[in-house]
Parts: structure tokens; C-alpha cells; sequence
């Protein structure tokens, strides 16, 4: 055998070798992902039980439901950094280890409010274990595929689903909460046995301070754009599968379980629609992928607006909306290393974290617009505004960054 053939031969035996780590870190990624956005997302499903047990008020159980989402909202910017620094494995290790005290703690006293949102605040730390495993499959795969591999990583937010499904169904309180520890104790070890980071060039010079990495959202209107678009298409995601159990069961007197499993029904589609959004960014680009999403949310906002309170139209609009939120998700962040390959773990934590209060301030804002007017019309229409400003903000960013070629082409 020549030289040459012996070195296609051993190039192709690395790529095969490398492809498969990237599989299986993938695998890895987003099975902890899904563990923990299922014990993250665990208090939406509970909430009608536990507003009975609790005698609580209807904004009582938004501020219950939505405040796991605060901490874990935060905490992606320190995660997301620490990340770059120190790789996703034993961020993803020491976060798995973390979330079982306060599912425990939830366990053993859940019968105040003060308590559950004590213990609901630290279990949102659960919650930004997205910004560590996004830099982590990042690392595996070529810009080309890093649309889809990450949109593969993005299923994991069926945690919610299967937290919808299960937790209803289980009979009492506590029987999740133990799941879950049983889930990311399980998760953990194989972690500590199979996770690898990606093979990193050695740095140069020292490592930036947290602040100093996120120095770019300083001179970059891009940056804030990330934010404000998965402000809308996670947080929307969010908000809307942590309330539907409430207006279902709430306008159309459905049972818990029904609503429990109508919500997950939701997040089912949005999950898919998420490596769909990926695999087609990849392909046409994610701008169009956001459009798509933009559009779509704002007009479906308004139907649901005017007919939430019909089954057939409420059913419709909720189920297109999973989709084109879904497809949003997927496409925001093949942006983030298309724009800012150095920096993917900063960058990812903060706009993470955008999408996090996203579906933090929607569930508060519904419960106040309910308690103030019957209804939920406003709180729609809000949704509908955010997604039209999402829509005028990607098309005057996307002409400036078509226009720059041609401003250096004339400057040269």
C-alpha cells in the first residue's frame, strides 16, 4: 500500500473514530439535558394539586410555577462561562450532584408556600444545564452539522413532556420528585464514566474573567438580538406548556391528568420541531428558519387571543405554535457559533438566560392579567407584540449584516 493510501486510510479511521465520540458525547449530553428539565419543570405539572392542598390563589401558583425558571434563568451566564473554562463534563456532573437537595428538600416539606419557593428557586438551578451542554456538543462537530447536533441536544427540553406525562399520573406528591432523583443519580454515574469534553487548541495567554468574556454584548447589537429571539421562542415554549395545565383545566374544566397530558402533547411538538429548526438552519439558513417562527407566533398569539376559550381553535393554535416555537429554538442557536465561534459558552449562557426569564415573566404576567380582567386576551396580544418586534429586530439586523461586504468592498 503507498504512502498516500495509507494515509487516507488512517485520516478515515480517525474521522470514524471521532464521529462516533461525538455520537456518543451527544447521547450523554442530551440524556442529562432531559433529566434535568424533567426535574425542573416538575412544580408546572403538580401545580393544580398542590394549589388544592395549599388552598393557594391563582397568582400564588404562577409566582410557584414560574420562580424554578428565575434561578435557572441566572445561572446560565456563570455555567455558560465557567463552561468555556472548564469543560462541560464536570459542570454537568457537579449540576446533576446539586439538584438532588432540593428535590429532597421538596420531598420532606412541601406544605407552605415559603417552602416550595425556597426549594423551587434552588431546583432552578437544574435549569441552566443548557448553557453547559451547548458548548459541550459544539466542540464535537464541524460547523456544518452544528445546526442539527444541536437541535438533537436541544430534545432534551422533553424533560417538560415527560414530566407532564408522569408527574399527574403518579398519584401523590412526592413520587416525582423521587424519579427524579432516581434519573439524574443514574445519569450522573454514567456521565462519570463515559463524558468527554472535545479536544481544545491550547489558549492563549490567560483565561478572560467572566465579566471580560461577556464583554461583547458591550459592542455587539447581534448579541442582543439572540437574546431578545429566544426571549420569545424558548420563553414562549416555557410559559405555554407551564400554564396550559392551568387555562385548561381552569376554562375548560378538563381534568388534571387530561391537562397534564394535553401540555405534553405540546412540548412533544415543540421538542421535534427543535432538530427540525437545526437540520433546516443547517440547510437554508436560520434567519429563514426565524421568520417562519416570528411570523407564525404572532399571528397565532392573536387567534388564541379571541378563541381560547373554544376547544377545537385553542387546540389548533397551541399544537402550530409548538412547531414554529420549536423550529425558533432550533435556528437561534445555530447562530451563536455561526457569529461568535470563540465565545459559544458566554454568549450561550446569557441569551440562555433570556430565554429562561422568557418563561419566567409570561406565567406571572398571565396570573396578574386573569386576576385583573377574567380573561387572558392581553396577556395573548402581549405575546403577539413581542413576536412582531422579534420580526422587525431579525430583519434590520440581517440587512445590516448583508449590507457590510458591500461597505468594505466600496472602502477598499
Amino acid at each position: 500500500m503507498s504512502d498516500d493510501a495509507t494515509a487516507a486510510a488512517a485520516a478515515a479511521t480517525t474521522t470514524t473514530a471521532r464521529d462516533a465520540e461525538a455520537t456518543r458525547q451527544l447521547v450523554l449530553a442530551t440524556v442529562a439535558f432531559t433529566v434535568c428539565f424533567f426535574a425542573w419543570s416538575l412544580l408546572g405539572p403538580l401545580a393544580p394539586d398542590l394549589q388544592d392542598d395549599l388552598g393557594l390563589s391563582n397568582f400564588e401558583s404562577s409566582v410557584m410555577v414560574a420562580v424554578p425558571v428565575l434561578l435557572g434563568s441566572v445561572m446560565r451566564i456563570p455555567l455558560g462561562w465557567l463552561t468555556d473554562r472548564l469543560g462541560g463534563r464536570p459542570i454537568f456532573i457537579a449540576l446533576m450532584a446539586f439538584t438532588v437537595l432540593p428535590l429532597l428538600g421538596l420531598i420532606v416539606w412541601h406544605d407552605s408556600l415559603g417552602v416550595l419557593l425556597l426549594f423551587g428557586l434552588l431546583l432552578g438551578l437544574a435549569g441552566a444545564s443548557f448553557a453547559v451542554g451547548v458548548p459541550m456538543v459544539n466542540g464535537w462537530y464541524p460547523p456544518a452539522r452544528q445546526g442539527f447536533a444541536l437541535g438533537v441536544y436541544g430534545m432534551g427540553m422533553g424533560g417538560t413532556t415527560l414530566a407532564g406525562l408522569i408527574a399527574p399520573r403518579m398519584g401523590s406528591i412526592t413520587a416525582p420528585f423521587w424519579v427524579a432523583i432516581g434519573a439524574l443519580l443514574v445519569t450522573m454515574a454514567l456521565f462519570v464514566a463515559f463524558a468527554r469534553d472535545a479536544p481544545r487548541p491550547p489558549r492563549e495567554g490567560p483565561a478572560p474573567g467572566m465579566f471580560a468574556a461577556l464583554g461583547i454584548f458591550k459592542t455587539s447589537g447581534r448579541a442582543w438580538a439572540l437574546t431578545l429571539f429566544y426571549f420569545l421562542a424558548f420563553g414562549g415554549f416555557v410559559a405555554m406548556f407551564l400554564y396550559l395545565p392551568k387555562l385548561l383545566t381552569g376554562v375548560h374544566h378538563l381534568s388534571k391528568s387530561d391537562a397534564g397530558a394535553r401540555a405534553a402533547g405540546f412540548a412533544l411538538l415543540a421538542v421535534i420541531g427543535r432538530p427540525t429548526g437545526g437540520w433546516l438552519s443547517d440547510r437554508i439558513g436560520a434567519a429563514r428558519v426565524l421568520h417562519v417562527c416570528f411570523v407564525g407566533t404572532a399571528v397565532l398569539a392573536a387567534v388564541l387571543a379571541f378563541t381560547y376559550k373554544h376547544m377545537v381553535p385553542l387546540t389548533i393554535a397551541c399544537l402550530a405554535m409548538a412547531v414554529v416555537l420549536g423550529l425558533g429554538t432550533g435556528a437561534v442557536f445555530k447562530l451563536v457559533p455561526d457569529w461568535f465561534p470563540d465565545r459559544v459558552g458566554s454568549v450561550t449562557g446569557v441569551v440562555g438566560a433570556a430565554g429562561g426569564l422568557g418563561g419566567f415573566f409570561p406565567p406571572l404576567v398571565m396570573g396578574v392579567v386573569k386576576s385583573a380582567t377574567g380573561n387572558f386576551i392581553i396577556g395573548f396580544l402581549l405575546m403577539a407584540l413581542v413576536a412582531v418586534v422579534c420580526e422587525l429586530v431579525l430583519s434590520v439586523v440581517m440587512r445590516s449584516k448583508a449590507a457590510q461586504p458591500a461597505v468594505r468592498a466600496r472602502s477598499a
